[in-house]
Parts: C-alpha cells; structure tokens; sequence
C-alpha cells in the first residue's frame, strides 16, 4: 500500500512498521476525524481504506500477543515459554 503525505507533508508510517499501540493510535485518529464527517468524500474514502488496513493490522497484532500469552506454561521451575510457531 502505497502511502500519501498528510496535511502537514509528512509521509506516514507504512502499517507494517507501526506498533499496535501506534496503529490503534491513528486508527482512534481516523475515527474522530470521520464521525466529525467534515471531510471530503475522497479523502474520507482513502481515510477509511487506511483504518480497515490499521484494523486489520491491529488484529494481527493481537492474535501474535494471544498465542504468546497461550504458550506461557508452568513447570516444575515455574512459568515458563514454550515455542510457538
């Protein structure tokens, strides 16, 4: 996905690079800014295809933490990881 500069003329982050917390962050952003619906209709558009991208990426994000939380296993010397895949 290529990405377009912001108002301010900063390139944004390309989702794959984002934490979740930076993804969840300018989804919150985008949100805000369309519920406001002041926005033209195109750019309200690219708006929502970068949002359902920033979604997508924060539920992959969940699902990698998930399976971590879902690997921790107790032992004889405690909690300890196993490996996942």
């Amino acid at each position: 996905m290529a990405t377009k500069p912001t108002e301010a003329g900063d390139t944004p982050a390309t989702i794959e690079t984002l934490s979740f917390e930076q993804a969840l962050a300018e989804l919150e952003g985008i949100v805000k800014a369309l519920e406001s619906g002041q926005g033209a209709l195109e750019s309200s558009v690219a708006a929502y295809q970068r949002g359902a991208a920033l979604r997508a990426h924060c539920e992959r994000k969940l699902a990698e933490a998930e399976q971590k939380v879902q690997a921790i296993v107790e032992g004889p010397s405690g909690l300890t990881l196993r490996d996942v895949e």
